[in-house]
């Protein structure tokens, strides 16, 4: 069965304001759906609340993976069900070697009994490296430490590749990027697209969904999705701005306060 997230009336708030106001949002395997907006809109707020950040506080709403609510889970056992989500700023983890790192999340995903040897670990993880000119030395340096914003970035990119999650969401993985680094990370996502897995990309530009062209572009303002369409949606933005969709709709003030 292919993967399905749906996501019916989500509410967030942090500290008592109310910043995501009703996301509604499907997903399928095998779909691309890119969340556009200005910032202070909801945005990231939207990740973190489906990864289970405590900062945040959902107050209404499901986000149904392949028929479980993962709102009622914990951020671990999220993770393990298939949610996986690529931050914006990556955690420095002094003292953990990412090949560590990466083994032991990966035998936490396949479940006791079922853990990966070493050998084949070590094979599959030196593959996927390969595949995003990483330099093979960083499997052996502490978790994000000392590195670049693109190796970062790309650090992520190889965690969701060994990771095989249903459901990948991408908060701004081009913040940051030079051409060069944009073009291995959108590679690595594109190597990944299938019917078992869906993407919800976060991004302020059109310059990443001209590497990875989505199904969907959505328009988020108000902590709402308040227009949806193709990739050609996500062009007028980068050539017009938001005013349009703002005078079409009649809105006044886009932000919420939060990204």
């Amino acid at each position: 069965m292919a993967t399905h997230f749906v996501i019916e009336g989500l509410k967030a708030a942090i500290e008592g304001k109310e910043i995501l106001k009703g996301i509604n949002l499907e997903i399928k395997g095998g779909e691309i759906h890119a969340i556009m907006g200005p910032n202070g809109t909801g945005k990231s707020t939207l990740a973190s609340a489906l990864m289970g950040h405590p900062k945040y506080e959902v107050t209404e709403g499901t986000a149904l993976l392949d028929g479980e609510d993962i709102l009622e889970m914990g951020v671990d056992e999220r993770a393990l069900a298939g949610l996986f989500l690529a931050m914006q700023y990556p955690s420095e983890i002094p003292g953990v070697t990412n090949s560590d790192f990466l083994r032991s999340a990966l035998n936490a995903r396949l479940g006791e009994g079922n853990e990966i040897s070493l050998i084949k670990f070590i094979r599959k993880m030196e593959s996927k490296m390969k595949e995003l000119e990483m330099n093979p030395e960083f499997a052996h340096r502490y978790l994000n430490e000392g590195f670049s914003g693109g190796e970062k970035k790309r650090n992520e990119i190889l965690q969701m590749m060994l990771l095989d999650p249903k459901i990948v969401v991408l908060d701004e993985i081009d913040s940051g990027l030079d051409i060069d680094a944009l073009r291995i990370v959108s590679q690595g996502v594109n190597a990944m697209r299938s019917e078992d897995r869906g993407f919800l990309i976060i991004t302020h530009y059109q310059r990443l969904l001209n590497y990875i062209t989505p199904d969907f572009v959505h328009v988020m303002m108000q902590g709402r999705i308040v227009k949806s369409g193709g990739p050609e949606l996500a062009e007028r933005l980068e050539n017009e701005g938001y005013d349009w969709v703002k005078e079409e709709l009649g809105i006044v003030d886009e932000t919420v306060g939060q990204a």
